[in-house]
């Protein structure tokens, strides 16, 4: 006998017989998911099957195979009772001068979520914005990024959304607090931040981003009610305009990074959503920059009732892990300065900063035309790229990144060793955010800054924001030579 014999024999079935048929009620679907044999699952309502097997005939040692051993059916181990967590276990002391989040009336479930993330005082901006926010007002925030104001304005949503209960009639795409923010970056880190406060509350958060698959993000949509949602503007605009995305029944409506977008060119596509959610009297909104500039305050002014306004300055304006340089060097001699410090020192993982779009994309093409693995990052620059540009990067596939500062801002990469701003920013605040690029996480940095003739004079402004002079040098001879054209 065979060993293909042999195996029929002991499973109980003849070369003749035929397999009984599967019921029609059971039978997949054609082209479903669960086409084909699936293992360990049973269909509603039938007994487990039961394998049995029979006596095998003699066969000789080389036509003996091994008996699968019938497994009988494992039962799950019941799961551990759960200690019921109790704001009692959360326990803060006072201490002069600090705000505790006990010190505001927040549900037990987002207290829990916080003490998960280990926080037990608030952050300056944290202390202000909640004890305007919680109180139901408007409000506006001057904030840099690492002040907390994210958590901020999510606690405040939460807090909104726990107290007061849901419509009953509602549509899966109606969502009650909507977060809009200008990159694909910043929408994913707060949408992060929401799913870890909102762990142990019930509430849904949702992300529309551009650049990504947008069945995948419909699917999504249609699976579950949406209570947060954050989202850029062109996305949700998409979703909007299909009818896919109602509105009409947003309770909080946060602006994020209100400057980007405006230097971004998001405006139009943020006024058309924001007519469709409710009026600005039967919604509470807020609104957060890096800077007050007079464009930002017009918008706050249109899209805001009474608010209240809140400053807060960063706790370190520039991280003293960086080592701060700048050269004085005429405008002709800063590309060969860029690529001689780049080539000689062997330098793998750099940032380069420009002001304009256009200064942007010929740095980056003079670097891959001398060999230097260079990509660039700017508002021109697609999603889809972005994306693909900033793993490179992070990865050590891409040696130079050369950034406006709008695309720069949400980048958060460690092991970057070296920020260069070839054009000095227009306004002070900026120079902090590019040198902070480098030394991240404890780690040391250097930052080198271009002073040339058409961008010096930002000089004293920035001096002043960091409190301090920075010495002006002059590069060495051998980093102003010409760069040696590579033969094809």
């Amino acid at each position: 006998m065979t060993v293909l014999k042999a195996l029929k024999k002991m499973f109980g079935k003849s070369e003749a017989e035929p397999l009984a048929p599967v019921p029609s009620a059971l039978a997949p679907k054609p082209g479903s998911r669960n086409d084909g044999p699936q293992p360990g699952r049973t269909a509603p309502g039938a007994s487990p099957k039961k394998t049995t097997v029979a006596p095998p005939e003699q066969v000789t040692p080389a036509e003996a195979a091994p008996t699968p051993a019938a497994k009988p059916r494992r039962e799950r181990a019941p799961k551990p009772p759960v200690t019921p967590w109790k704001l009692e276990d959360f326990v803060v002391e006072p201490q002069e001068g600090k705000t505790r989040f006990h010190d505001f009336k927040l549900a037990p479930e987002l207290m829990h979520a916080i003490q998960d993330l280990g926080f037990p005082y608030c952050t300056p901006i944290q202390a202000q914005v909640l004890g305007f926010t919680l109180a139901g007002k408007d409000a506006i925030g001057r904030a840099q990024t690492g002040t907390g104001k994210t958590a901020a304005f999510l606690i405040s949503i939460i807090t909104q959304l726990l107290q007061t209960p849901p419509p009953k009639e509602r549509y899966m795409g109606e969502p009650r607090a909507l977060i809009i923010a200008p990159t694909r970056e910043l929408v994913v880190q707060i949408a992060k931040d929401a799913a870890d406060l909102t762990k142990y509350t019930g509430l849904n958060v949702m992300t529309f981003v551009g650049g990504m698959d947008f069945d995948k993000q419909l699917k999504h949509l249609e699976a579950r009610h949406c209570d947060i949602l954050v989202a850029t503007p062109g996305r949700l605009l998409d979703f909007n305009q299909r009818g896919d995305v109602h509105l009409d029944m947003v309770e909080v409506m946060v602006l994020d990074e209100a400057d980007r977008m405006l230097d971004m060119g998001f405006i139009p596509q943020v006024r058309q959503i924001i007519r469709q959610t409710p009026p600005k009297a039967e919604r509470q909104t807020l609104l957060f920059s890096a800077t007050f500039t007079e464009d930002v305050m017009n918008l706050a002014k249109q899209w805001t009732t009474d608010p209240s306004i809140v400053e807060i300055e960063a706790l370190n304006v520039a991280s003293e892990n960086v080592e701060q340089h700048i050269y004085a060097v005429a405008g002709a001699d800063k590309y060969k300065l860029l690529y001689n410090l780049v080539n000689d020192n062997g330098w793998e993982r750099v940032m380069v900063f420009a002001n304009r779009k256009d200064e942007v994309r010929r740095i980056e093409e003079r670097l891959v035309r001398d060999g230097v693995n260079a990509a660039q990052l700017s508002g021109d620059v697609p999603q889809h790229k972005r994306i693909k540009t900033l793993e490179g990067f992070r990865e050590g596939k891409i040696r130079v990144l050369v950034a406006t500062d709008v695309a720069g801002r949400g980048i958060h990469i460690d092991g970057i060793s070296h920020v260069i701003n070839f054009t000095l920013p227009e306004v002070p605040d900026d120079y902090v955010h590019r040198i902070g690029r480098t030394g991240r996480a404890g780690a040391a940095g250097v930052s080198i800054s271009f002073a040339g003739e058409d961008d010096s004079y930002q000089l004293p402004s920035i001096e002043a924001l960091l409190g301090r002079k920075i010495s002006c040098e002059t590069p060495p001879t051998h980093l102003l030579r010409a760069v040696e054209r590579k033969r094809p």
